[in-house]
């Protein structure tokens, strides 16, 4: 072997293996879509169908679920059609951040689109009106694998209205981009349901899309019909990037990877007086605010040696839709740097986070508001009360081992 062929080898030997994964709506494809077929025909031999999405929505070749089922579908199942698009937070190009999205037509199908997003809580669920003329609601949406996104509440309040409406429900299973082995984090308190809270889990569940919908319907008797499309060559230890998928921004403010690594624990900050995103600015991978000294928070939290982060000091000035704190102000604060991603326990990242803010600055950090995504008046007291962060984390594992027991009998993937 001359020394070319020699590198080549050590060459190939460094890339990682590659998982290719085949999502909900490929094997569907695969299986010349029998699952629609054998819902057809519950329903009389016709099949009219909504389909839930956004640019997430697309098989291996690039064409839109919504195109996959109006004409490959349509083709191979007799009786079926699209009827109607649904669409989440943040519309059907994912790009509005705003919750108030407006109805509007397909340009490429010409199939209205309707809005389940709004400022009321009424208009962030489906109606029986809209529902009304229907047979199944395909669901195809990705998940980051933090409680309070809310396309997973969005799947809930689907769940509830079809087994109320005598409408199937099929879930195009995507991965869990962080992976579905780590459940980290406290528990949602129960009875405290709301747009970013559908179940009382952890911030980091560690399942997907198509399991959160099984132990939805099993754990809170909701009797809705439901039918998961499982994906194919996806495990629980692969990220993202293992999967060998397109990576499309399932919404404005999260733009990559790492940014979901953070997200279900420096999310639980967003609700407080802290810009943690903004068009120009890596969303979650940041956190600032005029009366932070950059410095002295990134010291106080490199010395805390959180594991897989470090903290680098910035300042930065905010810019995106009114509603961020500080835009167009200049503000200091910490940008996180993810060294070892299967080191990091992001729900307790945000504890640290949150815990710092209000250590070093009780005076300006308006703590109270963090308990709107983290839903536990018991982890917030004791963030006001000073406890150290791993304390305050050793103190929810117990409940979080009662989670994995639950979690256990709704697992799709090994």
């Amino acid at each position: 072997m001359n020394l070319r062929s020699i590198g080549l080898f050590l060459l190939l030997c460094a890339i990682p293996a590659v998982a290719q994964v085949a999502t909900g709506i490929d094997v569907l494809e695969q299986q010349n879509f029998a699952p629609l077929e054998q819902i057809a025909a519950r329903h009389g031999g016709h099949l009219r169908l909504a389909v839930l999405t956004n640019p997430v929505g697309i098989d291996a070749h690039e064409r839109r679920t919504i195109d996959v089922l109006r004409k490959d579908a349509a083709a191979a199942v007799p009786g079926l059609s699209v009827k109607v698009i649904f669409t989440a937070e943040h519309g059907i190009n994912a790009a509005v951040d705003k919750f108030d999205i407006d109805n509007g037509t397909d340009i490429d199908s010409g199939l209205p689109i309707v809005s389940i997003s709004g400022s009321t809580p009424a208009q962030k669920r489906p109606s029986a009106q809209q529902l009304s003329g229907l047979d199944a609601v395909v669901i195809d949406l990705q998940d980051v694998g933090a409680r309070y996104w809310t396309f997973q509440v969005l799947m809930g309040y689907f769940l509830e209205a079809s087994a109320a409406n005598n409408v199937d429900i099929v879930v195009l299973d995507r991965p869990n981009p962080i992976n579905g082995l780590a459940v980290q984090g406290p528990l949602a308190t129960p009875g405290r349901e709301d747009y970013t809270c559908y179940y009382a889990e952890p911030l980091r569940p560690g399942m997907t899309m198509g399991e959160l919908a099984e132990l939805f319907n099993g754990e809170k008797h909701l009797g809705a019909q439901l039918t998961v499309v499982k994906m194919t060559g996806w495990h629980r230890t692969d990220w993202y990037d293992n999967t060998g998928l397109l990576w499309v921004n399932p919404s404005p403010n999260i733009r990559s990877l790492t940014q979901q690594m953070v997200y279900p624990g420096i999310g639980v900050i967003e609700g407080a007086n802290v810009n943690v995103k903004g068009p120009g600015e890596p969303p979650f991978v940041r956190f600032g605010a005029p009366w932070i000294v950059a410095s002295q928070l990134a010291a106080y939290l490199n010395a805390r040696k959180i594991p897989g982060v470090t903290f680098m000091a910035i300042s930065y000035t905010p810019s995106g839709v009114e509603r961020y704190p500080y835009r167009g102000e200049r503000v200091e604060g910490v940008e996180i740097i993810v060294n070892d991603r299967n080191a990091l326990d992001a729900p307790e990242l945000g504890i640290e986070a949150a815990s710092a803010l209000w250590k070093l600055y009780p005076n300006s950090f308006q703590v109270d508001k963090v308990d709107r995504l983290l839903v536990n008046h018991r982890v917030l007291d004791q963030i006001k009360a000073g406890e150290d962060p791993r304390r305050i984390a050793a103190g929810w594992q117990s409940e979080l081992e009662g989670f994995k027991r639950v979690r256990e009998k709704y697992l799709l993937y090994k």
